[in-house]
C-alpha cells in the first residue's frame, strides 16, 4: 500500500501518519521525491480497514501497489534512486565503473591494477577477499588479509572498494574495510545473508543468480530494503542458458526491464556474463546504450597467471582503451562517464 501526500504536508502531518500506521501493526517507509512524499505500508492491509488513512490531514490518496516487490517497484518510488559511495553517485546521469583483479592475489599486484584502472577512468577498485568456487580445490580467496589490502589500496589511491560478502559471520570484518557489500550470483537467495545487509548502512550490490529471473532478483533486493537498507544496486550478470559459446548469456533485455519496473541503479558485469575477456568491449558498450547505470570489469596484468577467471580478465592496457571507447557511447545516450 502505497501513501501519497499532498505537497504541502507538514512533518507534523507526517509523523501522526507514521505514528498511526504503527499503532494498527504496519511498518512505515518513508520516501522523499522532489515534489512529494510517498509512504509505503508493509504487512497485512486488511488492517487497514479498521483505519481509513484516507481521512488524516496531508494525505492525497492511498494506493495499493500491485506487484509483489513493494519498496522496489517503481509505484513506490517512481523517480530513480542515486545511492552514495564515498562521495560517488552511483544512479545518476554519470556512469560509474567498477575495476579490478577477481581474486585479491597479493597487496603489490592489487595497487598496480588499482594505479591502471583509476587512471584510465574507473571510480570503484573491485577485489574478491573470500571466493565462491565451483571447485573446493580451486583458490578460495585471502580472507581478512584481502580485505586489509583492499582498505590499503583504497588509502593510496582514494578509490571506494567493493567486495564480496558470503558469509554473516564476515559482516562486521566486510563492513569495516569495504565500502560496497556485494552479494555474489551465489548468494542472491540467501534470504538471511540478505536481511543482515539490510539492516547495515553500507550500500550493497546485488548480482542476479545464474537461473534467476528479473523478479526473483527484485524480491531479493525487497529482502534488503524490508530490512531498512535502500543503498541498493542491481547488476546483470548473465544467466545459463543453453548456449555454450559463452559462459553465461548477458541478458540486455533485463536492463530495460529492470528500469521499467524499479528505481534501483542496475550496473552490468560483461566479464562474468560471457567468460571472455575479448567479448568484453562489445557487451560493455551495449549494456551503456540499453541504458545501464555503470559496469563491474575485471582486470588483471597477467591473465594466464590469476588465480581465478584468468580468461575473462582484461589486460590494463585493454581496460584503458575501452574506457575512451565507453565515453563516446555514453555521449551518444546522454550519459557521462
Amino acid at each position: 500500500m502505497i501513501i501519497v501526500l499532498k505537497p504541502e504536508a507538514t512533518e507534523a502531518q507526517i509523523k501522526h501518519i507514521v505514528t498511526k500506521v504503527k499503532s494498527i501493526g504496519l511498518k512505515p517507509m518513508i520516501s522523499r521525491g522532489i515534489e512529494r512524499t510517498i509512504i509505503g505500508v508493509i504487512g497485512e492491509e486488511d488492517l487497514l480497514r479498521v483505519q481509513p488513512l484516507e481521512i488524516f490531514p496531508g494525505v492525497e490518496k492511498v494506493m495499493p501497489i500491485l506487484a509483489p516487490y513493494k519498496l522496489v517497484s517503481r509505484e513506490f518510488k517512481p523517480s530513480d534512486t542515486v545511492v552514495q559511495v564515498d562521495g560517488l553517485r552511483v544512479g545518476g546521469k554519470r556512469l560509474v565503473v567498477m575495476a579490478g583483479p577477481c581474486a585479491v592475489e597479493n597487496f603489490e599486484l592489487l595497487l598496480s591494477v588499482a594505479k591502471q584502472v583509476k587512471r584510465a577512468g574507473a571510480s570503484v577498485l573491485r577485489g574478491g577477499a573470500f571466493k565462491p568456487r565451483t571447485s573446493p580445490y580451486s583458490f578460495q580467496g585471502l580472507g581478512e588479509e584481502g580485505l586489509k589490502f583492499l582498505a590499503e589500496a583504497k588509502k593510496r589511491t582514494g578509490l571506494p572498494v567493493i567486495t564480496e560478502l558470503m558469509d554473516l559471520r564476515d559482516l562486521e570484518l566486510v563492513e569495516r574495510h569495504a565500502d560496497i557489500i556485494q552479494i555474489g550470483a551465489r548468494n542472491m537467495q540467501n534470504f538471511d545473508l540478505l536481511k543482515e545487509v539490510g539492516r547495515s548502512k553500507k550500500p550493497v550490490l546485488l548480482k542476479r543468480g545464474m537461473a534467476a529471473t528479473v523478479k526473483d532478483l527484485l524480491l531479493s533486493a525487497e529482502y534488503i530494503l524490508q530490512n531498512g537498507n535502500f543503498n541498493v544496486i542491481l547488476c546483470e550478470r548473465g544467466i545459463r542458458t543453453f548456449e555454450t559459446e559463452t559462459r553465461f548469456t548477458l541478458d540486455m533485455n533485463a536492463i530495460p526491464v529492470i528500469k521499467n519496473l524499479s528505481h534501483l541503479p542496475i550496473l552490468v558485469d560483461p566479464s562474468h556474463g560471457t567468460g571472455r575477456w575479448g567479448l568484453v568491449p562489445p557487451l560493455a558498450k551495449a549494456a551503456v546504450a540499453a541504458g545501464a547505470d555503470g559496469l563491474i570489469i575485471e582486470v588483471h596484468p597477467k591473465p594466464e597467471e590469476a588465480l581465478s577467471d584468468g580468461p575473462q580478465s582484461m589486460l590494463p592496457e585493454k581496460f584503458s582503451k575501452l574506457m575512451v571507447e565507453l565515453k563516446r557511447v555514453a555521449r551518444a545516450v546522454g550519459r557521462e562517464l
